[in-house]
């Protein structure tokens, strides 16, 4: 038998964050609004930040990158157009149902493809830390477009 105590896992075990309390009080990228949904103030989270962006129609945000967190988006309505690379070089298009991995230290810039409607999406960052580095670099004027599809993950059988 363990000498461990047991958790309260009534106070500790499930926790559920109302959409009218999400925290704006987290760092912003011009462009686009950022809300933060789990933290370790919201939800006693310890590893992970959870939270919502939203990006007004045909806006986009400046260059930037999130140090060394690792980073999901999962795209809830509206298309994203997401450029990357050290002058935001590469280009591809994620539309609802969509997720998009950004990698550590990666330079990279969030676009809403849509001139009508917002483009709202939930974002997952493998840290508490609220790390954001906005950047101040120049910028390809025709970017290459990349398939989400890479060369292990072909869809051929």
């Amino acid at each position: 038998m363990s000498n461990e105590p047991t958790p309260n896992w009534r106070e500790r075990g499930v926790r559920v964050v109302r959409s009218d309390q999400l925290d704006l009080n987290t760092a912003q990228t011009p462009g686009m609004t950022r809300a933060a949904a789990i933290t370790q103030a919201t939800a006693g989270a310890n590893k992970l930040w959870a939270g919502t962006v939203t990006i007004h129609p045909n806006a986009k945000t400046g260059a930037h990158h999130h140090g060394a967190l690792e980073s999901v988006i999962y795209v809830v309505n509206g298309r994203a157009r997401m450029r990357w690379g050290d002058q935001l070089e590469f280009v591809a298009e994620a539309g609802p149902g969509d997720f998009i991995y950004i990698a550590p230290f990666a330079p990279h810039q969030e676009i809403n493809a849509l001139p009508d409607q917002p483009l709202f999406c939930v974002i997952v960052r493998s840290d508490q830390e609220p790390i954001v580095v906005n950047l101040d670099i120049p910028v390809v004027e025709r970017p290459e477009e990349v398939d989400w599809i890479d060369s292990l993950h072909t869809g051929k059988p």
